[in-house]
Order: structure tokens, then sequence, then C-alpha cells
């Protein structure tokens, strides 16, 4: 049996205290929302925190609120089973909804948060296993040890970026807020990752998210394709996220489409992107704008299914999302 190791256990009551607290004990320290990505890290002693900072009774961050001018904001703490039921978000924003609903299973859903899944921890298929397990192999870089398992002459680690929401939100350039020791500021939720198995968060240790912002849902289509090994509950192996901007005569006047699953972030497809500006969406124009994402996924031997397939199945996802913003 996996057993959590030992911690103190905080439940602050406010952000500010939050903070404090975690400015505090630094490394030491870390936030848990709904627990269902953290805790079982800590019993395979991928995570090892000797104080966890409880975000369950801060007052204000759990609700879902639709604004006048269209937008909406998102609690951090709100369960993602809120918001995969929520009316105004399935009906304005099914990708985003959609892309929740992908996430693991019913019960974990009712726990889990999207501020949680929003700084979800990146996997690789020689990370997420037992203490035991990695121990026999050697640890690699991500934790413990000093090597890459997926590329051992690479000078960094490669494990993956596995959230649905990640690529739905930076393809639709929502917004974040972030609480720290000088207060809240908000970013683009795209400059909230970097390209990094390990760093693969810019905001700092003891920042807090509080906030997750929607822009109004007009003038664009957005769509979410997730593939997986099994459909009732496993990580992506590959999330495509389109979002698509027309013009009254149907023309793209911007696009965004990132890649989940595929790299250490959500990896824009810049050059189907750049097909698609100018371009009405035709069947040539949505096949040459898949074909051209074929270069940005970065598939590497981290995470479910054979290498080769998941590239190749890659421009055929692409290819489908962008028809779906038709």
């Amino acid at each position: 049996m996996l057993r959590l190791p030992t911690f103190t256990y905080h439940r602050p009551q406010t952000a500010a205290e939050a903070v404090a607290l975690a400015s505090e004990h630094g490394r030491e320290a870390m936030y848990v929302a709904g627990g269902t990505d953290l805790y079982p890290n800590m019993k395979r002693r991928q995570q090892t925190p000797t104080h966890v900072i409880s975000l369950q009774d801060l007052p204000g961050i759990g609700a879902v609120e639709v604004h006048p001018q269209g937008g909406v904001r998102i609690g951090a703490m709100t369960k993602l089973s809120t918001i995969e039921h929520h009316p105004h978000l399935r009906q304005h924003f099914p990708a985003f909804a959609h892309a929740v609903r992908e996430i693991s299973t019913p019960l974990l859903r009712n726990m889990g948060t999207i501020g949680g899944n929003l700084l979800l921890d990146t996997r690789c298929s020689y990370y997420d296993q037992s203490h035991e397990w990695r121990e026999s192999i050697d640890f690699c870089m991500k934790k413990d040890g000093a090597i890459c398992w997926v590329a051992p002459g690479s000078p960094r680690c490669w494990a993956v970026q596995s959230s649905d929401t990640v690529p739905v939100v930076c393809a639709m350039e929502c917004d974040v807020e972030l609480v720290g020791k000088n207060g809240p500021r908000r970013l683009r939720a795209s400059e909230l990752y970097r390209d990094d198995g390990i760093q693969y968060l810019t905001k700092q240790p003891e920042e807090l998210l509080t906030y997750l912002y929607l822009p109004p849902a007009t003038g664009f289509k957005a769509s979410y394709l997730k593939l997986r090994r099994r459909d009732s509950f496993d990580f992506p192996v590959l999330g495509v996220a389109a979002c698509v901007w027309t013009g009254v005569d149907g023309v793209v006047t911007k696009a965004n489409i990132r890649l989940g699953g595929a790299g250490s972030y959500a990896i824009p497809a810049s050059e189907s992107e750049k097909l698609l500006v100018g371009s009405k969406l035709t069947d040539e124009v949505i096949a040459a704008a898949g074909t051209a994402a074929m270069k940005p996924a970065r598939t590497m031997d981290n995470t479910d299914g054979d290498v080769y397939w998941r590239k190749k199945v890659a421009p055929v996802f692409v290819a489908r999302a962008i028809a779906a913003c038709r």
C-alpha cells in the first residue's frame, strides 16, 4: 500500500495568509486544491512537501461569474464538474466545457478544480511510477536523478504537459490572475507556461492562482479534440485546441492552434495558423494546415502509444479541430 509521507497541514482563511505561509516555508510548501494530482504524487514520492497548504477555505474563488459584457470569471477552486454542467459555459464556450468533461472520471471531476488542472504537473512514463520502480532504473532528472531517460543525451527534462484545459485556454487567449507577496497580477494564460518538463510554470512558487478569465464569446469559434488509449479516463497523448476568428465574409482574421500532450507546454502550431489567416476554411486549406502541424508535434517516448504513430496522427487531429470551427 502506498502511504502519504508525514506533513503539516495548513488551512488559511485568506489568499494573503496562504501566500505568507508559502513564502515562509519556501520549497517545503505546496498548495493543494482538490488533491487529485498532488496526493497520488506524494504517495509515489514524486513530490514531498513537508507543509501542505489547503485552499478550500479561501473565500470567493469557487464560483462561475458571468459578466454583462459577455466574459466569464471562474474561481480557481471551482470544481470541474460544476464547469462541466454549467449552462452558460456549455452554450457559449462549448470547447472549454468539452475539454473539462474529457478530464479523468466523474468522481475525480467532483473533487478536482480548474486551478489544479491548469497547474497540473508534467507527466512522463519514466516519472509517473512508484518510488521503488524509479529507484530500480536510477531516478530521472525530474526527481532525484541527473538523467532524462527519454533522451539520455539531453540537458533538459522532456516530461509532457497533459492538461486538457491548458491548450484551450491558451488558444482562446484567456487570462489568469495570480496573487503573490506584492498583491494580484493578471496575465495571458499562455504566459503562465514554459517549455521545460521541470520548470514548466513561469509563476513564482509562492504565487497563488485565483481566477481564470474567459473572453467574450464573440467573433471566434473553438474546438478541442483528445486522443487517448481509453476514452473513459486516460490522460491525453495528444490534445488539440483550435480557435479561429473570421470576418463577415468568412475569411480567417486570426487563428490559434495548440498541441497538448506532445511537449512540455501547449505547443503553438504556428505554420498552421499562418496558412489559415487570410483564407476561407475550405477543405484544401484545412488539409494544408493540418499537414503543417507535423513538424511542431515533437512526440517522444515519454507517454502512451507508439511515437511515430502519434506524430502522424497529429495532422489528422489538427485538421479535424479546425474543421469543427467552420
